[in-house]
């Protein structure tokens, strides 16, 4: 689990790797991360836009911009969490991920909640 704070919004990353929608013969690698952000601070805040940058195994970059997540643009108050789970499909078997929200407090102060960068990997089996 990948763990950042800023700005009293701690934000969790947990990934997963969903074989039964990938398909290494495409090849497509299918990954799960599952975001909780938690307000430690006084103040309401809400979650306006994300960014993501997406590096796969051979390097190649992708930056995602868009307007809340999945459908939402949550306020959470002091002591509260959001938490939601989203998919990244990868032409490699890892990647990585990281970005960050861009969030307003309920007094206009903008900024930028940081996710460190995460893995997307499919499972390393020793046998």
């Amino acid at each position: 689990m990948i763990e950042t704070t800023t700005d009293q919004v701690h934000i969790q990353v947990q990934t997963n790797y969903i074989p039964e929608r990938s398909d290494p013969s495409k090849p497509i690698f299918f990954f799960a991360y599952h975001i909780t952000i938690t307000n430690h601070g006084e103040d309401t805040v809400q979650l306006k836009n994300r960014y993501w940058h997406i590096t796969d195994g051979n390097g190649n970059i992708e930056e995602v911009r868009g307007p809340g997540v999945v459908g939402n643009k949550p306020f959470i108050q002091y002591g509260e969490s959001f938490e939601y789970t989203s998919f990244c499909p990868l032409p490699t078997e890892f990647g990585v991920m990281h970005g960050h929200f861009e969030m307003i407090n309920e007094h206009g102060k903008k900024f930028n909640a940081k996710i460190s960068p995460f893995r997307l990997s499919i499972p390393f089996s020793v046998n």
